[in-house]
């Protein structure tokens, strides 16, 4: 049951069920009070009528009349005054009305014959007659003590039992609320106290309420900050290995552009040696340009307010432009290149970043190939899967779109590596061997971001000696849908 629906149920129960508890008191009381006057009626009306002959005598009703007897049967319980036909008292058991010595008229008259129950006296008048004449009127007063005594006692007993009741049920609300909104309440703020300083917490059972949703809703925040802190810390020390491998890697040929400055300034060198000299400078500093140049394209990318401005291109124009120059290249770096490009359809593409990346991991092809060895570099559609392409690789190839896949041999990796592959300054140690000295490590990861601000994707598939990078592009109805 939601807390709110709890709460105005409770409050309606408060409400109601004290005066429940108070009207069956009340109800079972007035019963047995109804039964109790009804048995004192008839006890009090017994008093009544044995005294009320003696009262009938004239002759009491006179000034110097004596009084003696009557007296005998008063008491505190049972008062007797005695009235003349105009008021008078003549005489009185009760101190106060024999001090006032008159009533009016219209009192002493009121309500003859009648035997009225009031709520301390039962009280019955009556006329005294004379040869036809009122010769004075009697009232005989009867005290309720015993029913005073009853009404105090239950009357004490509904306001201790209505106090009970009212404690039971407060005391049951307290308990309820207690469980249902303040422990769980309290055990949210311990929770939330303790992640905020970073201390070991423990799930929290989830109810049906609005407790229930907040703490759900906190375990997900919880999660996701946990999450973003696993993120960060791991961003960070990413950036940290960044910064020091590309400290390493500038520092190597900042060293040797020193080194052979220094030679050229002081050494006696031949022109042949000087021109050299001046190459190996001018190399190292086009690797360390190109170093930066990496480090600040993929610091770039990696913003989530940077976008590529994309444009329409006609797909079998500009894929066969974008491929058009590998196999000379390739073939001046000493490997065979087979380059085809098979594409019909439109896409919206950034040309000179998409150029960037096919550069990357056709270069990244060259690290990892032998010399001599084949490359297959290819931009298809669906329907026109080159004949060159592996099952393992082929079985990739369900989405519409264009294809764009670099596939060499020469390196046999692992399924972990090609996940890592894209990560920042991932290398594999056999790529010394291959090219001499340590590349940069970003160019894939670049192509990555690159392909994911295309609304692409980009993999890595090996089988045996071989390895596959698979970029697929959207077509422009996908992207227009998406």
């Amino acid at each position: 049951m939601k807390i709110k629906s709890w709460l105005l149920l409770t409050y309606l129960l408060v409400m109601i069920l004290p005066l429940l508890a108070l009207y069956g008191l009340y109800v079972s009381i007035n019963d047995y009070y109804e039964d109790k006057s009804l048995d004192e009626y008839f006890e009090k009306w017994t008093v009544v009528s044995d005294i009320k002959d003696y009262l009938d005598n004239p002759s009491l009703y006179t000034i110097n009349a004596n009084y003696k007897e009557i007296e005998k049967l008063t008491s505190d319980q049972l008062m007797i005054t005695l009235y003349s036909p105009n008021g008078k008292i003549y005489y009185s058991s009760n101190l106060i009305n024999s001090l006032n010595g008159f009533e009016s008229k219209s009192a002493v008259y009121k309500s003859l014959f009648e035997f009225k129950q009031n709520y301390e006296t039962f009280v019955y008048k009556e006329p005294v007659y004379e040869d036809g004449k009122i010769k004075g009127v009697y009232k005989i007063t009867l005290v309720r003590s015993e029913w005073l005594e009853q009404v105090n006692t239950k009357s004490l007993i509904v306001v201790t039992s209505l106090i009970v009741v009212m404690l039971l049920l407060y005391g049951a609300v307290v308990y309820m609320l207690n469980r249902r909104l303040n422990k769980p309440v309290k055990r949210l703020m311990e929770q939330m106290r303790a992640f905020a300083k970073d201390e070991a917490t423990s799930p929290l059972p989830v109810k049906k309420d609005e407790i229930g949703e907040l703490t759900e809703s906190f375990q997900l925040m919880q999660q996701e900050i946990t999450a973003t802190r696993k993120k960060l810390a791991l961003e960070q020390q990413q950036k940290e290995f960044m910064i020091a491998s590309l400290s390493h890697d500038l520092k190597t040929p900042l060293t040797s552009i020193q080194a052979y400055a220094e030679s050229l300034r002081h050494g006696n060198h031949t022109e042949k040696d000087h021109q050299e000299y001046l190459q190996i400078i001018q190399s190292k500093s086009d690797y360390m340009k190109q170093l930066l140049d990496d480090l600040m394209m993929l610091t770039l990318l990696q913003s989530p307010t940077y976008e590529l401005e994309l444009v329409k291109v006609e797909g079998e124009e500009f894929f066969d432009m974008l491929l058009g120059d590998y196999e000379q290249i390739s073939k001046e770096k000493g490997f065979e290149a087979k380059t085809t490009a098979n594409v019909e359809g439109s896409y919206l593409v950034n040309p000179k970043q998409l150029m960037r990346v096919v550069d990357n991991v056709v270069a990244n092809a060259w690290t990892y190939t032998n010399p001599g060895g084949a490359i297959y570099i290819s931009a298809f559609e669906t329907l026109n899967i080159p004949a060159w392409s592996t099952k393992r690789v082929a079985d990739n190839f369900t989405e519409k779109g264009v294809y764009i896949v670099v596939q060499n041999s020469g390196v046999t990796i692992s399924e972990q590596q090609c996940e890592q592959m894209f990560e920042p300054l991932y290398q594999f140690d056999v790529s010394r061997s291959h090219i001499g000295e340590r590349g940069a490590g970003l160019g894939l990861s670049i192509a990555k971001q690159i392909i994911a601000k295309h609304n692409g994707t980009i993999k890595a598939k090996t089988q045996q000696d071989q390895l596959a990078i698979v970029i697929w592009l959207p077509p422009i109805e996908e992207e227009g849908n998406g």
